[in-house]
């Protein structure tokens, strides 16, 4: 068991000096919201874990407040855990299995370990923290000690917050925690004592140094009964003047703020936070957690979230408690106040759509697009399909049972082509687009599995468009570029005659996006003798994709890249190695391609916690800077433009940049290398090297007639062999001086305060 942290041979690396932002905020007092960190981080680290505590405050904005929930033991010591059963959140089951106990807590029967049954030298020699939220890591389970209220504060916290949710309980024990805090605060600080019974503070009232000590009035569900007074919460939230009396702010949850429909979408704001601040007192807002997604309308993007308390035209609330202090933070410092800013030309990055902006709508609609350019992409894309009567348009894939509603209407065409895909589907070419005009779009989640499902009120909206209504939309639009993706070609040619190529070649033409540099025009395929059908235009750049997972390019297959395409589109997996959900390595990729002055994208990035390395804090905005500011990647292939679009839009975005607050990327294998090493997930195989066979495809087959047909409209599989399996791509990158180091935060920490 860890009581202490050890001493790590580890390059130290820079953080940026952080001040007090000077924007005027529509808080009470016109500051900066505070961010109030629950337990430390605990969406990364067991709750108040010395680990949780030590890196919310290094990643954390300079005054973070560190919130503590006040548990007492049998011998009146105070440890910080959340709930008062420690078997939620410790092995207390485990060291101590025939202690568990029933007491009434607010007129219910509780079961469980209770920290008061026990004195804190069996506490903080036996027992261990736990993860008690399963989505979040297990690797420190059984390894970190409580913590003491000592502990926490023994970091040094710029602020230090005590949650007191149990007074009467304890009190009906015969323990006191008036007592207990009124001789804590004789030799340390607290900012703020919070509670949801009135009587505890009306009886701190006379005990605190109310010149040093903010008591706060925590509201619980709207409908729970308040012990003192009887009164439900929502009668009290009535009557703010009385609170007055008795404290000086108030903590809510976030739903008061901002309520949400049963569906999950926003409602009008409430008035509590105006008239709150009418009284004098200061409100902060709880429940915020990147994992634990809130309204439908932030797309999943955790900053989208903060930003709707802290900047909008209204009001700001005084502070926001979280299990992530580093979103939070970034969302205040960075983020807020910057809707009006412009992105850096210098060393642009391209934000180019997936589909469009596939999270919010159908993709490869005209809904889905118009998104992407609302919300800042520089790149639109079209992946073009044929259909049978030789019509381009733009859709997902091949398969029409990816994003719409093939599957009621025609049933019947499902057929199996191996050379496409391994399962069987409804593909384009088998329908006219008559046909296809009929279909409605399906917004669709490409995680199936985890439960986050995208946007349902839109589910169904938007038509899909031809590859000239598209190329009209992208004139129209003025948009940076267009990226024209090119896929079974071959296929195509051989058997069902028809020229995916000359088709996109006349539709430019067309459009007259051969004869001019205004937009960029980028040809993407993972067939390079597709790319090499567009090598006589100079006003094209190609872009080769590759779709395997690969560790490296060694300077021949760079090369034999370099006759094809002047850009590479790999996989997150290709460019940072993972394991269980954790960063392992950066490859080089990137680096090598970039010593040929080939381009690199990456691809796709996506806003659901689920699909992000808990390295990046469950954050798509500290993927992007690592993405983005430490491996140095191009351009950002992504489902929601609008998160790339907002963080290249922040000064936060330029490492150099003189900034108050830095989001600074991960650096890979720093979680793993905290844990335990029995602990940590087997090491899996690497991936192969992208070979020059992996790169060079055969030409193109003559257009030729379609051949013999299967009752249903498909083609047998007959006649060629499978087209060739589509490579990959993975890369490493030199070290930047600006990587986030966890271990180094800690060793920084642990200086700090002198461990």
């Amino acid at each position: 068991m860890i009581r202490c942290l050890f001493l790590f041979p580890l390059l130290i690396l820079s953080v940026s000096a952080q001040k007090a932002s000077s924007q005027t905020w529509q808080t009470l007092n016109g500051n900066q919201p505070l961010v109030i960190a629950r337990g430390g981080f605990s969406g990364l680290f067991p709750e108040s874990s010395s680990f949780a505590n030590q890196i919310a405050l290094s990643t954390s904005l300079s005054n973070v407040v560190l919130f503590c929930n006040l548990q007492l033991t049998k011998d009146s010591v105070g440890i910080c855990q959340t709930d008062i059963r420690l078997d939620n959140s410790t092995n207390v089951a485990v060291v101590f299995p025939k202690s568990q106990k029933t007491y009434t807590i607010n007129g219910e029967n509780v079961r469980g370990w209770f920290a008061l049954d026990y004195t804190s030298d069996q506490i903080f020699n036996n027992v261990t923290l736990t993860q008690n939220i399963y989505s979040r890591p297990s690797l420190f389970d059984g390894t970190l000690p409580l913590s003491s209220v000592d502990d926490a504060i023994g970091v040094k916290p710029p602020g230090f917050w005590l949650n007191v949710q149990y007074d009467a309980f304890y009190t009906a024990n015969k323990l006191s925690v008036s007592s207990y805090i009124q001789k804590t605060t004789r030799f340390i600080g607290i900012s703020y004592i919070s509670s949801p019974e009135i009587g505890f503070l009306k009886k701190m009232n006379g005990i605190i140094n109310k010149a040093k000590t903010k008591l706060i009035f925590k509201f619980l569900e709207a409908d729970a009964v308040e012990p003192t007074t009887k009164q439900t919460f929502s009668s009290i939230l009535k009557d703010l003047s009385s609170v007055k009396s008795f404290a000086s702010g108030i903590l809510v949850p976030k739903e008061y703020i901002w309520p949400l429909s049963k569906d999950q979408y926003l409602q009008t704001p409430t008035s509590v936070v105006a008239d709150a601040h009418k009284q004098g007192l200061e409100v902060y807002a709880y429940g915020f957690a990147n994992d634990m997604p809130g309204s439908y309308n932030y797309s999943y993007d955790p900053t989208a979230e903060y930003l709707q308390f802290v900047d909008n035209s209204e009001f700001s609330v005084d502070g926001v408690l979280t299990d992530f202090p580093p979103t939070a933070s970034e969302a205040i410092a960075c983020l807020a106040h910057n809707k009006n800013a412009a992105r850096p030309s210098k060393g642009k990055i391209l934000v180019i759509s997936h589909h469009g902006a596939s999270g919010v709508y159908p993709g490869s609609t005209d809904l889905a697009y118009q998104q992407s350019v609302d919300d800042g992409a520089d790149i639109i894309d079209c992946s073009v399909q044929m259909s049978k009567d030789g019509v381009p348009f733009c859709f997902n894939s091949a398969d029409l049972l990816a994003g719409s509603n093939a599957m009621t209407s025609f049933m019947s065409r499902s057929t199996m082509i191996s050379e496409i895909q391994p399962t069987s589907g409804i593909f384009s070419f088998d329908l006219t687009w008559t046909e296809i005009q009929t279909l409605t779009p399906q917004l669709n989640s490409p995680l199936p599995n985890s439960g986050l499902a995208r946007n349902p009120a839109n589910k169904n909206k938007g038509k899909f468009l031809t590859l000239s209504d598209f190329l009209d939309f992208a004139k129209a639009k003025a948009v940076t570029g267009i990226l024209i993706d090119i896929e079974n070609a071959a296929y195509l040619a051989s058997k069902k005659g028809l020229s995916i190529t000359d088709a996109v070649t006349t539709a430019l033409s067309n459009a007259t996006f051969n004869k001019q540099a205004t937009q960029q025009v980028l040809i993407q395929s993972d067939d390079t003798s597709v790319l090499s059908k567009f090598n006589n235009i100079p006003a094209y750049r190609r872009v080769l994709s590759l779709k395997e997972i690969i560790s490296s390019v060694p300077k021949q297959t760079v090369e034999e890249i370099k006759r094809y395409a002047d850009a590479v589109n790999i996989p997150r997996s290709s460019v940072v190695e993972t394991n269980g959900g954790f960063t392992t390595a950066f490859t080089n990729v990137v680096d090598q391609l970039h010593a040929a002055n080939i381009s690199a994208y990456v691809s796709v990035l996506r806003n659901e916690y689920v699909s992000i390395a808990f390295d990046f804090f469950s954050d798509p905005v500290v993927e992007l800077a690592t993405y983005i500011g430490r491996i140095g990647i191009d351009g950002v292939v992504t489902d929601y433009p609008r998160t790339a679009d907002a963080y290249l839009r922040s000064p936060c975005s330029d490492l150099n940049a003189k900034v108050t607050y830095s989001i600074l990327p991960a650096e890979a294998g720093s979680l793993l290398g905290l844990a335990e090493p029995e602990v940590l997930p087997p090491a899996e195989a690497p991936a192969p090297p992208l070979t020059v066979a992996d790169v060079v495809d055969p030409p193109l087959p003559q257009v030729s007639s379609p051949s013999s047909s299967s009752p249903n409209g498909s083609t047998a599989n007959t006649g060629a062999g499978p087209a060739k399996a589509p490579p990959g791509s993975s890369g490493q990158t030199n070290a930047a001086s600006m990587s986030l180091s966890l271990l180094g935060i800690l060793l920084i920490s642990m200086l700090s305060v002198g461990f």
